[in-house]
């Protein structure tokens, strides 16, 4: 059987072709409005990420950790960083080439595997921004690690995470139905689900791992906040099913 980072990497690209609403490029209208100072970019679903949690954006050197798609990287680039894209999916990193030549900047579209060691030098960025994606990964202490490992002193990590609310319930988000943790690669059936579901391989990770690990890996945790899946019942009835965090390397 295939590795499940290269089930994730093909069922991304395939979202993409499909019209995957976190495959979608900003337009140019939103390129030049960040030019101008007036932009919001998110880690999760809805919310907005705060502006105090960026450093001065002008020179910054950013990663866009699992953040290809063309919808956060053009932003920054508009605002003044310099950036570099580091994605396992094809399409994505296509995405954002394409901003890129439609508004005729450099960025570094790296492809590559964040389960793995990044193909970065120790102390090279001062941002690594992070939209949920570990929930692909199994291991999210090693993606911690590596993060802070790139991140200069001083650098900050923004990370978009998953609570574990979304792997107990059914489809209909109904009823409490799984058990913890959700791994598909320790479990026939859930891998069996993950995959006629077209999710991808997912797993859960809790608190623990989500902020723990950050602290372990020696960031320090400055702010976060809660968000919702931004459509369904959990999202209607309010429930957060996703948290952001702001961490620095001191």
């Amino acid at each position: 059987m295939k590795k499940y980072q290269d089930i994730n990497a093909e069922t991304v690209d395939r979202w993409v072709d499909e019209g995957w609403v976190w495959g979608k490029p900003v337009t140019t209208e939103m390129f030049k409005q960040a030019q101008k100072g007036e932009w919001d970019v998110v880690l999760t679903p809805t919310k907005p990420v705060p502006k105090p949690w960026f450093p001065p954006l002008k020179g910054a050197r950013v990663l866009g950790l699992a953040s290809g798609g063309g919808q956060q990287m053009p932003i920054f680039v508009a605002c003044g960083a310099v950036c570099t894209v580091f994605d396992y999916s094809r399409k994505q990193l296509e995405s954002e080439r394409l901003v890129a030549t439609r508004e005729g900047y450099s960025i570094d579209l790296v492809r590559g595997d964040m389960s793995q060691r990044l193909p970065f030098d120790d102390e090279t960025f001062d941002i690594v921004f992070h939209p949920v994606s570990n929930c692909y990964v199994k291991d999210v202490n090693y993606v911690f690690k590596e993060a802070y490992r790139v991140l200069k002193k001083g650098g900050v990590l923004m990370s978009g995470l998953g609570t574990e609310v979304n792997y107990i319930v059914d489809e209909q988000e109904e009823r409490i139905v799984q058990t913890l943790p959700f791994d598909p690669t320790e479990n026939d059936t859930l891998m069996e689900r993950c995959l006629k579901n077209d999710w991808g391989v997912q797993f859960s990770h809790g608190l623990e791992a989500q902020i723990g690990g950050q602290l372990a890996a020696g960031f320090t945790l400055i702010d976060l906040y809660e968000d919702t899946n931004g459509e369904g019942r959990l999202h209607e009835m309010n429930i957060p099913t996703y948290i952001a965090t702001c961490s620095v390397k001191k």
